[in-house]
């Protein structure tokens, strides 16, 4: 079918438009069109005079042509997608993590996809993608195999890991527990009445944990803990609230909240606030992660963790994407710090700190 052109200059063929066709549109070569949507060196059109790039986009506009990402993979070697597993899309620290990389991505003109199964490895063994980001990959045997299956076919990966070591992969190390004595330490400076808000998970397990760090500290001012103020809930923000206003339903209700999520604190921040309590002052709350929410909740939540951490990780993560195959894979290690807000303390500073 012959190529034409409404009155605006659009193209109106009913046919697929091709590379060619856009060539003869710019009156350049093919290779001078494939040059210009390459992206080399992670600059579009790198070698190619400006006029010619601007004749080549305006052509591929008119035409509506878009390159066709499937042979482009077939040639490079790349897909231009990075893939996020995230066990806990709901969680804010999740959230945090997907806008960042997607923001990072789009400046080197990649897609950012979001993987749902929690089967990371199954699904991975049937993608094919430039990185692959693990937020949850456990530091046991079968995940080391699943782990080294795929490095041994290829796939580029970063896993968040307090205890993996780079072995094919690059590691974000951000070591949650020091910050988690931060956040108990600031409580126990003014209170000695605290209650935990806890991942269910952490009270089942034997290990040294978020919840374990308020036992510990606790029990090293010599403070009791009454049952009442220990609430645990699952992966929801609805269980999170719900477990809230039971923890602050208490006959013997605390002066103070440790939650072990930024989420969970926020809950616990929304249960106070139903329940007429005013926070900071008939209730201290921390939280757990420094999520961007820390910062738009009222009053702002005091809380722990890394930096800046979104964006360094995101960039972490788009650098593997991009990385050459013969590169080394690395330990990244992100310390945590308290960020003090009105939370805890009125006079505390409530502007933005990610």
């Amino acid at each position: 079918m012959a190529d034409s052109l409404s009155a605006d200059g659009v193209s109106t063929t009913r046919r697929r438009p091709t590379l060619r066709m856009v060539a003869e549109r710019a009156g350049v070569s093919t290779a001078t069109v494939s040059y210009v949507f390459s992206g080399r060196d992670g600059v579009s059109g790198a070698g190619v005079a400006p006029d010619t790039i601007r004749r080549v986009r305006e052509a591929a506009e008119q035409l509506n042509y878009r390159p066709n990402r499937s042979a482009r993979a077939m040639r490079t070697g790349r897909t231009e997608t990075v893939q996020l597993a995230l066990h806990m899309l709901s969680d804010p620290w999740a959230l945090a993590v997907a806008d960042a990389v997607n923001a990072e991505a789009k400046q080197h003109d990649l897609t950012t996809l979001i993987l749902a199964d929690g089967d990371w490895h199954a699904a991975l063994d049937r993608i094919e993608c430039d990185v692959a980001y693990l937020d949850q990959a456990p530091d046991t045997e079968p995940g080391r195999r699943h782990l080294a299956d795929l490095v041994e076919r290829g796939q580029r990966l970063v896993v968040f890991s307090e205890t993996l070591e780079p072995n094919g992969f690059d590691v974000i190390r951000s070591e949650a527990l020091p910050g988690c004595e931060l956040a108990m330490d600031h409580l126990l400076e003014r209170h000695v009445e605290i209650g935990c808000l806890a991942a269910e998970s952490m009270l089942a397990t034997d290990d040294r944990s978020r919840y374990s760090v308020y036992q510990e500290k606790m029990a090293a001012h010599g403070l009791t803990v009454d049952p009442s103020w220990v609430q645990s809930y699952t992966t929801t923000h609805a269980s999170a609230f719900e477990a809230a206003v039971a923890l602050l339903s208490s006959p013997r209700r605390p002066t103070a909240v440790y939650a072990t999520t930024d989420f969970a604190a926020i809950a616990v921040i929304n249960a106070a606030h139903m329940l007429g309590l005013r926070v900071p002052h008939d209730l201290a709350v921390t939280g757990v992660g420094n999520t961007p929410h820390a910062a738009s909740v009222a009053p702002t939540l005091t809380t722990v963790g890394p930096t800046d951490f979104y964006v360094r990780q995101a960039k972490v993560i788009v650098d593997r994407a991009l990385a050459d195959d013969t590169d080394p894979t690395r330990l990244h290690e992100f310390p945590w710090s308290l960020f003090p807000g009105g939370s805890t303390d009125l006079d505390a500073p409530g502007a933005t700190r990610l």
